[in-house]
C-alpha cells in the first residue's frame, strides 16, 4: 500500500491512498476506502450556530481510517469571533489527544493565540499547521514551541529551509497539482535528492499518523 506523501488534499487522491483527504463530519463517508482527517473548520463554526455534532466527529475520530483530526484552527480573516473558534478549536485538541491522533490545523493571523493555547494544554500528539506560507520567523516560532509545518504549492523557501527534517510534511489543499512535484521542489530546497526527501517523507508519516500501515514508497 502507497505511504501518502501529500498529508493533506480537499480532493479525492488517485488512486485513493496516495493522500489524506480532508473532509467535515456532514461530509465524511465511513464506507469510503482512503485515509482521512475529520474536523471542524474555523470557516465553518458560525455555521453550527453553536450546534456542533461533537458525537458524530468522535465516532467517526475514532475509526482506523481517520488518521487525524482537523483541520481545526484559528483564523482572523474569518468573520466570526475568534473566541468561539478557540474554544471549537481545543475541543478538537482534545478529541486528539483522547485518540492519539494527530491534529491538522488552519492558522491565518492567530500565531500568538495558538502559541498561548499550546502552552496551555502541552499537548502530547503532533500539532501540524498545514498550508504554511508565512516568513522564516513566524516558522521558526512555530518550531521552537513544538508544532510541524506542512507545505503546499505556495510559501517562503527560506521557511521550508530551515525546517528540519523530521518536523517537514507537504500537502496539496486544494490545488490540482502533483505531489511528485512539491516533492522535488522540497528536495532542492533543502539540497537533497529526491529519494532521500522521498525517504524522510515516508518516514514522517508513518512514524506521526500511527493507523498508516507500512505501504509503497513510491512517489505518486
Amino acid at each position: 500500500m502507497i505511504t501518502p506523501l501529500n498529508i493533506h488534499t480537499h480532493l479525492q487522491p488517485q488512486p485513493i491512498y496516495a493522500a489524506i483527504q480532508n473532509c467535515y463530519p456532514e461530509t465524511f463517508n465511513e464506507s469510503e476506502e482512503g485515509w482521512f482527517s475529520v474536523g471542524i473548520h474555523p470557516w465553518k463554526v458560525q455555521g453550527y450556530q453553536q450546534q456542533y455534532p461533537w458525537a458524530l466527529l468522535r465516532c467517526q475520530a475514532a475509526l482506523p481510517q481517520v488518521v487525524a483530526i482537523g483541520e481545526a484552527g484559528l483564523d482572523k480573516l474569518c468573520d466570526y469571533r475568534l473566541d468561539e473558534q478557540e474554544r471549537v478549536f481545543r475541543q478538537q485538541a482534545a478529541l486528539a489527544e483522547e485518540l492519539s491522533k494527530p491534529l491538522i490545523i488552519h492558522l491565518v493571523k492567530s500565531t500568538d493565540e495558538l502559541l498561548r493555547i499550546r502552552k496551555d494544554l502541552r499537548p502530547s500528539m503532533p500539532w501540524i499547521i498545514h498550508g504554511f506560507r508565512g516568513k522564516p520567523a513566524q516558522a521558526q516560532s512555530l518550531l521552537s514551541h513544538g508544532c510541524n509545518l506542512s507545505f503546499g504549492a505556495l510559501y517562503h523557501p527560506e521557511s521550508l529551509r530551515l525546517t528540519p527534517f523530521s518536523r517537514l510534511f507537504l500537502e496539496t489543499d486544494e490545488a490540482d497539482v502533483p505531489i511528485k512535484s512539491l516533492v522535488e521542489k522540497a528536495a532542492e530546497i533543502k539540497g537533497i535528492s529526491l529519494e532521500e526527501m522521498k525517504q524522510i517523507l515516508t518516514s514522517n508519516v508513518k512514524n506521526t499518523f500511527t493507523s498508516i500501515g507500512c505501504g509503497s514508497e513510491n512517489c505518486k
